[in-house]
């Protein structure tokens, strides 16, 4: 960047800014490494296009080592960088973690997963928590402290319907005895409830209620009402019963979590934050920043091009958006030097978020200019959309089973591991497995909505995990083979291979390598772990292409073989540290 601006200032007589300066890699059809538009530029140079970008590539060539030559094509700048920066590069990359970057100070939490006690964990809560897990991992190697959270949502009418339905219907059964999980022992009785509750209409629309008036007179939904007033009244019985079926669901989840590799450093609980914020909506009121209509409490946002909200009922009861105002005071007050709270829910929750931040600035908290909703996409099916109520939710267990097993499948047919033990095999099985489907679902931008295909997902040839692992696992032979481990990258000694020139194949490779701090900057900066995901599968198609036509092992001459399984050193490090910041291991054979 300061050889730019020096070039414009002995050029031209003119200073630039550094953030006018914008670089983009080279396109593929044109040779060159960085590319630099100058049609900004035009009025200092008082030149055209292509005489302008001429003089600064000259300028350039003649004053700056590591610029080889360039081309200009129009009012592009095609600079090719020398080779022997590539190598530096590498030696330099060899003595550090290229996706480790300098600490930044800061303290971020990450909230993600945030489950019903009703259900099991099904397909549309594995998106959200892969991806808040690796938005997590993402953000401490860009240098964050980070904080795993999760808030429970262990009360309210939905619990209580699970609650009413296994008292009427459940015969004492247990997770024990049924042989089930907690966690689906009580989503089986949540879709009980529902087949009972819509028995019950049908008989009261054909007793002449109508269907507004059957669905609210439903003798089952009023038993689940009753018994969550009984629960609000801190009644012993309902008290117990829910800590019970609620105990079976945390043993579920705590398992499915395990499977999953995710973790957390602080759980929420619904039933004791639910309390939070009636005090702050209060002393908004007090404040002017609310008003009372009514007797109620309501905030004005339609200055803000939103609308009126309520934040206390005339009851003294408090809405879910009082509850989320108290909570985030909670946290900013329990970890101090907080700086950024992140929420991972689902787009249709995009205007409640909106809603919250302009509250908590209105306020007046300092950190309410750092909250952000990581926003994400449904998850569709070949079958079509989910239902909880329905039972036809995709349920994570079975899902990740299925994946698992069908990396059995496909890797008994390869016949390949006829040397390693069951257990060894189970826990290769388990990591493809586990790969394919949580690369499936990070490889896509979070804002879009996705279509899950497990068929594709295991795919060894395609753009999945399995792919990136494989590759690693291929590396991680021609290591062995030259008696060289990952952590053994490039040395000075290797350098030499430079003098003769790089392969194509070989730049490649290093160039995105090279690239890959950047890349995980900004998967940082966007909470997007997708563009470390795509990164990591270019840097892997491009070293199997590099092994497919290089020889590593067989080059006679000792320094370029040295180098090259150096530079394979350097991409099993980056991909495995790269699979990591994404939730996934790497098995050392495949």
């Amino acid at each position: 960047m300061p050889a730019i601006q020096q070039a414009f200032q002995q050029l031209f007589s003119s200073a630039v800014e550094a953030k006018a300066l914008t670089f983009q890699p080279t396109r593929p059809e044109f040779e060159g490494d960085v590319t630099i538009n100058v049609f900004p530029f035009l009025k200092a140079s008082k030149l055209g296009p292509e005489q302008t970008a001429t003089a600064i590539g000259e300028h350039l060539k003649a004053n700056v080592a590591i610029v080889d030559r360039f081309n200009v094509i129009k009012g592009f700048l095609n600079i090719v960088i020398a080779d022997r920066y590539w190598t530096d590069f590498l030696v330099e990359a060899g003595s550090r973690d290229i996706l480790q970057l300098e600490p930044t100070g800061k303290k971020v939490m990450v909230e993600y997963a945030s489950p019903n006690t009703n259900k099991p964990l099904h397909l549309g809560h594995m998106r959200n928590i892969f991806l808040g897990h690796s938005v997590s991992r993402i953000l401490q190697s860009a240098g964050n402290e980070v904080v795993k959270v999760q808030v429970i949502n262990d009360r309210g009418i939905h619990i209580c319907k699970s609650m009413v339905a296994w008292q009427n219907f459940g015969n004492g059964e247990m997770p024990e005895s049924s042989g089930l999980k907690g966690d689906k022992l009580v989503g089986k009785y949540y879709v009980e409830f529902d087949k009972a509750y819509k028995g019950e209409v049908e008989v009261l629309v054909n007793s002449g209620k109508t269907k507004e008036v059957a669905e609210k007179e439903a003798p089952i939904l009023r038993e689940a009402q009753a018994m969550l007033l009984k629960w609000e009244a801190n009644d012993p019985e309902v008290r117990a019963l829910w800590q019970k079926m609620n105990g079976w669901v945390y043993d579920g989840f705590n398992a499915t979590y395990a499977r999953m590799g995710v973790e957390f450093d602080k759980l929420y609980y619904e039933s004791q934050t639910y309390v939070l914020g009636k005090n702050d909506v209060l002393d908004g009121l007090k404040k002017g920043v609310f008003y009372d209509k009514d007797g109620a409490v309501w905030v004005d946002n339609t200055k803000e091009g939103l609308d009126e909200k309520v934040l206390l009922r005339r009851d003294g009861t408090s809405v879910y958006m009082t509850q989320d105002i108290g909570t985030a005071i909670k946290r900013f007050e329990e970890f101090p030097g907080l700086s950024k709270l992140i929420y991972t829910v689902g787009n249709e929750q995009d205007y409640h978020f909106k809603v919250l931040f302009i509250i908590l600035k209105k306020l007046g908290f300092p950190w309410a200019s750092e909250l952000f909703h990581l926003s994400y996409g449904m998850v569709d099916l070949p079958s079509g959309k989910m239902k909880s109520r329905e039972g036809t939710v995709v349920d994570a267990d079975d899902l990740m089973e299925e994946m698992v097993n069908e990396a059995r499948t496909t890797g008994e047919q390869l016949s390949k591991l006829d040397d390693i033990t069951e257990a060894e095999k189970s826990r290769l099985f388990e990591q493809i497995g586990m790969a394919a489907l949580k690369y499936f679902l990070l490889k896509v931008d979070p804002k879009k909505r996705m279509l899950f295909d497990p068929a594709a997902s295991i795919d060894l040839q395609g753009h999945t995990g399995p792919f990136i692992q494989y590759t690693y696992a291929r590396i991680k032979s021609l290591l062995g083979k030259a008696g060289r481990s990952e952590d053994q990258t490039i040395r000075p000694s290797d350098n030499v291979a430079a003098d003769d020139g790089l392969l194509t194949e070989e730049r490649t490779v290093i160039k995105l390598l090279h690239q890959f701090p950047a890349v995980l900057h900004e998967s940082a900066t966007h909470l997007d772990p997708s563009s470390t995901a795509n990164h990591t599968y270019e840097l892997v198609k491009a070293y199997n292409s590099f092994y497919q036509v290089v020889p590593v092992l067989k080059e006679e001459d000792a320094a370029k073989r040295d180098f090259r399984v150096g530079l394979s050193a350097a991409v099993a490090k980056a991909t495995k540290k790269a699979m990591w910041c994404l939730g996934m291991e790497v098995p050392e054979r495949m």
